[in-house]
């Protein structure tokens, strides 16, 4: 076979949920060519992620920052993969993106078209919004031939992390964790206010819930650490962990919640990567474009006549679209799957 030996590279993207996205696409080209190595250029955060998903044979990471030129540092990585590939697929759709497998001088270059990259790319697809109207089908198509990619009618596995067990039972000591069932709460959406529930609601939700017999646990980055302290305010069996866990942890710690409540951020992805049951509040964005990839989730959208803006703050300043989501909403969809959690483990 032809293809069984391609020694194939990514050019990742530079947020957390579109990396756990990428995997359907790693997943995708590992099935499609056996035997293929695959090497991965990302941004160094992303590292602990991408070690964490079997099809990724190389973590090539790239030094430079969101918004970031960076040549010399492109440069110097295109110098050492000069020769060790031979296809490339770019998922950003920029133009800097573009530039390191140019400049490795590797043979097939695939992206889609966008920023006058006309000369990097050797294989340049158009994108069709409406066929691909998912994140995740505009990485997967990129790996398939394009006859078949134009169809929209391929497959798209489901990511799956790697779950680190003897990692989770240092974090459990280190943190105090305690043998109640564990709830997840991730506030943060790097995106913007647009997509974050109140603050004071996850608060209410948290009550409810240690008195329930939960422990909640909130995720998040060192950003984060004042919201997730306004969450656990003078709550006894609540964890505020913003900034005080690595990506990696977080992926062993939520796999070993219960369920978890989150905006749409890049931590809903992990979650969703883990096979935990997730309650995914969608404000200004779509769960249309960027679903939680998993059957194990449910869904919270009001669907209001301004959704989704795609706005980083509401531009009607009222933000009804999280603000009318109401912590009772959430709190039953949530009583609901514990009670079935509970009937199942009963009967079983």
């Amino acid at each position: 076979m032809a293809n069984s030996a391609k020694r194939i590279l990514v050019v990742g993207p530079s947020w957390v949920g579109d990396m756990v996205m990428a995997q359907s696409l790693f997943m995708t080209l590992k099935d499609r060519n056996p035997g293929a190595t695959l090497g991965v250029v990302a941004p160094a955060w992303s590292q602990p992620i991408l070690e964490r998903m079997p099809e990724v044979d190389e973590v090539l990471p790239l030094a430079v920052g969101h918004g970031e030129f960076g040549l010399a540092s492109r440069r110097e990585l295109a110098a050492r993969l000069r020769g060790r590939f031979d296809r490339a697929i770019v998922l950003p759709r920029s133009w800097k993106a573009a530039l390191v497998p140019f400049m490795a001088r590797i043979p097939e270059r695939i992206g889609f078209l966008g920023e006058h990259r006309y000369g990097l790319l050797k294989e340049r697809r158009k994108l069709d919004k409406q066929v691909l109207d998912q994140t995740v089908k505009r990485f997967v198509s990129l790996g398939l031939p394009l006859e078949e990619a134009i169809q929209g009618e391929f497959e798209i596995p489901t990511p799956r992390l790697t779950i680190d067990r003897n990692n989770l039972v240092n974090l459990r000591l280190t943190h105090a964790l305690s043998s109640r069932p564990a709830i997840g709460m991730m506030p943060g959406a790097e995106y913007g206010p647009a997509k974050q529930w109140p603050l004071g609601y996850f608060h209410a939700l948290a009550v409810r819930l240690v008195k329930d017999g939960f422990e909640v646990r909130v995720f998040g980055g060192p950003k984060d650490h004042a919201a997730g302290d306004s969450i656990v305010k003078g709550l006894p069996h609540a964890h505020n962990l913003c900034g005080k866990t690595q990506l990696a942890d977080a992926v062993d710690l939520l796999a070993d919640c219960r369920q978890v409540v989150t905006n749409d951020s890049g931590l809903m992805h992990v979650a969703a990567a883990v096979g935990v049951r997730i309650h995914a509040l969608y404000g200004s964005s779509s769960p249309a474009y960027t679903p939680p990839l998993t059957d194990n989730a449910v869904i919270h959208y009001l669907a209001l006549s301004c959704s989704p803006c795609f706005k980083r703050t509401c531009p009607l300043g009222h933000t009804n679209c999280l603000n009318d989501l109401g912590v009772e909403q959430v709190y039953r969809a949530m009583s609901v799957d514990s009670q079935r959690a509970n009937g199942a483990n009963v009967s079983a």
